[in-house]
């Protein structure tokens, strides 16, 4: 508030007088103001004062609101900024923080000037990456500061060093939250210590909310659907419903023209076909699991919310996104040993299922070429940056591979086996020797060329990520020697450009996680599908017995992946790798799988608790669920032009909506009894 003089005071002739003088008083308040705003508009940021002093300006009947309004705005914001004043808040710059960012303001009390580095808690052996120089402080007890963009996916160490000379004189290890207020102090606690202080001015927002509400969502939904199945199963609404039909159905033959009695026949005999018996067969919790990785692959490919643990890792450890390739492949193998058995009982001759195979696999690697060179509607492919491996090509390779070996070992009778002899209670591992010593033979291939071939200008043996991983020592020898054979015999060119260990480790070698040396261990992953599938073969309808020996598997993968990895995330013999698809990456996830798969096969075709839906649907119609999510992944309605796209809320739901709308798809497909196999 302003005091404004009362015209009491003065001594006027006439009303006329006191109007003249008010207009003039008010015109050079008004001149003065912008004066004012233009000399300090000249002003420069480094020359202006950390306070600044507002110019007076007449009042007017508006601002007798503006008390009160800034009341209601103080009463709001000020649990946010008790402890510092205002002009401190950089407002300008936290509303143009993008996703996974934070502001931070260095403030610099010291005589010298201050390098700021940082590095991703994340990042194994990493180098420090310079974040900025903040200047000197102007005099005692005064602080320079600058204004850093930090990011929040994971937690960083801040280095503060002298600029001359370069000695460190702090570290400060913190996580920053999205979109947080934060500041760090260095000032002098004594002649030679230095004090390093972080103060959070405003609270991060919870990045997290979104999933918590999508799972509320989703899971009242489910609860809503299993209450109406349960209603629909009580005998009183089942009869009342199955009046109702016969009502419908009579009217209709009623006013129908076509509803003679021949019709009625040949009606009948449309619906007695083998489908119904085969899909009866059928088990369920293969398609389910099947589907539970389908329907995760598609979330996390459109984006996951722009969640990192939605994500691949960068480079060792695992993230949910790692998880679901190494699944599908897993019960591709398991489908692979039903299947195969199937048709050899059915007549089929071991040389036509290998041609079959031969073809499905051909199909499989040209569809996957297709769909990940991004002009594949643009016209003719480019032979000069045509990407050759990808996740159908790999598929195509394991399931060539696996259905060879089961072809040379399958037994198309194994009911008739002696009952006596002392190799019947393994017997779904001893009568299939010949295939194991052949994926034995193959993962000696991958550990001799992984750990003996010489690669030039690196180490041998190394599994690192290369860039600044390693203190930078072999930036050009990312992924060793599975880098090194995709570019030698593919040509740096076809091969992926941008991978993910490019986000922490700030690789520039092109390096692909579908390369060719990691397919040994894809066929390894496959296999041990395959085994899975032995066993409901040799012990069907003995649910303890599969349960048990799925159990038994589980057991022993995990114990060796405990000797591989050291229980640690890079400290191991072999650390758990996806880009490198490495041992322990696959006796981990084998582990996994066969653990899920038991939950599955238990819940489902054991106890018949849950009927699969809705992944059920998807994974009956796998293929075509995921060409078709990446051929319209640009198009409506999965995918839209949103009002913010630094939200993780409306990335969530977009994401979200997209999968949904493929198991809707893969639902409606399945009513209709559309299913593309290849």
């Amino acid at each position: 508030m302003y005091f404004v003089p009362s015209l009491s005071h003065y001594s006027f002739k006439t009303r006329r007088d006191r109007k003249r003088l008010m207009y003039k008083r008010r015109k050079k308040a008004k001149v003065e103001s912008n004066k004012g705003s233009e000399k300090e508009s000249r002003e420069t940021d480094h020359q202006r004062p950390d306070v600044v002093k507002m110019m007076p300006r007449p009042q007017n009947r508006a601002s007798r609101f503006i008390p009160l309004i800034a009341l209601v705005v103080a009463i709001c914001v000020v649990p946010l900024t008790a402890d510092i004043s205002s002009s401190s808040l950089p407002h300008r710059k936290s509303m143009s923080l993008k996703m996974d960012e934070a502001f931070l303001k260095v403030n610099n009390e010291l005589e010298t000037k201050l390098v700021v580095s940082w590095m991703s808690n994340h990042c194994y052996q990493c180098l420090y990456q310079t974040l900025g120089l903040v200047p000197a402080g102007p005099g005692p007890g005064k602080s320079s500061f600058v204004d850093f963009i930090v990011g929040t996916r994971h937690g960083i160490t801040l280095q503060l060093n002298n600029s001359d000379p370069n000695v460190e004189l702090c570290r400060v290890p913190f996580s920053f939250g999205e979109h947080g207020n934060y500041s760090l102090w260095v000032k002098n606690q004594s002649v030679s210590a230095v004090n390093c202080s972080m103060v959070t001015h405003s609270d991060p927002v919870n990045s997290y909310l979104p999933i918590l509400i999508a799972f509320i969502v989703l899971a009242g939904l489910s609860m809503l659907l299993a209450i109406g199945g349960a209603i629909i199963k009580l005998d009183v609404v089942r009869g009342l419903l199955h009046r109702l039909s016969n009502s419908m159905e009579t009217e209709r033959l009623i006013n129908s023209e076509l509803g003679s009695p021949g019709r009625l026949v040949e009606s009948s005999n449309d619906n007695i076909l083998p489908a119904p018996s085969v899909l009866s067969r059928r088990l369920r919790s293969l398609d389910t699991f099947r589907g539970m990785s389908l329907v995760v692959m598609v979330f996390v490919n459109y984006g996951g919310g722009r969640y990192w643990f939605f994500r691949h890792e960068s480079w060792n450890g695992l993230t949910v996104a790692d998880l679901v390739f190494p699944w599908f492949v897993f019960i591709m193998g398991t489908s692979v040993a039903l299947s195969m058995n199937s048709l050899l009982r059915s007549g089929w001759s071991r040389c036509s299922l290998l041609l079959k195979s031969v073809w499905r696999s051909l199909q499989l690697f040209l569809i996957g070429v297709l769909i990940i060179n991004p002009n594949y509607c643009l016209g003719p492919l480019s032979w000069d940056g045509l990407r050759i491996p990808g996740v159908l090509q790999r598929l195509a390779v394991a399931y060539l591979l696996v259905a060879m070996l089961d072809l040379l070992v399958a037994r198309v009778h194994t009911d008739n086996l002696l009952v006596d002899v002392w190799w019947y209670p393994v017997r779904d591992i001893l009568l299939y020797w010949p295939a194991w010593i052949c994926v034995l033979c193959l993962e000696a291939v991958w550990l001799c060329i992984t750990f003996l071939l010489p690669v030039p200008g690196c180490p041998t043996g190394y599994l690192g990520p290369g860039g600044i991983g390693d203190m930078g020592l072999y930036s050009n020898c990312t992924g060793g020697a599975a880098g090194y054979v995709d570019r030698w015999l593919l040509g740096n060119n076809h091969i992926y450009q941008n991978p993910s260990s490019r986000v922490i480790y700030l690789t520039h070698t092109a390096y692909d996680p579908e390369g060719i040396l990691g397919s040994i261990n894809t066929v390894l992953m496959a296999f041990f599908g395959l085994q899975a599938g032995k066993i409901l073969l040799h012990y069907k309808d003995l649910h303890s017995k599969i349960i048990t020996r799925f159990l038994i598997w589980a057991v022993i993968l995990g114990i060796l992946s405990a000797v591989l990895t050291k229980c640690s995330r890079n400290q191991g013999f072999i650390p758990v790798n996806k880009n490198l698809w490495s041992l322990s990456y696959v006796t981990t996830l084998a582990c996994m799988a066969f653990v899920v798969l038991l939950l599955v096969y238990y819940v489902v075709d054991v106890k018949s608790w849950w009927s699969g839906a809705p992944f059920h649907y998807p994974g009956m119609n796998s293929i075509l669920v995921y060409v078709g999510h990446e051929v319209f992944e640009q198009y409506f309605p999965f995918r839209w032009r949103m009002a913010d796209s630094q939200s993780h809320a409306e990335h969530l739901a977009q994401n979200l909506v997209a999968t949904s709308c493929w198991v809707f798809i893969s639902y409606l497909l399945y009513k209709k009894r559309v299913f593309w196999k290849i």
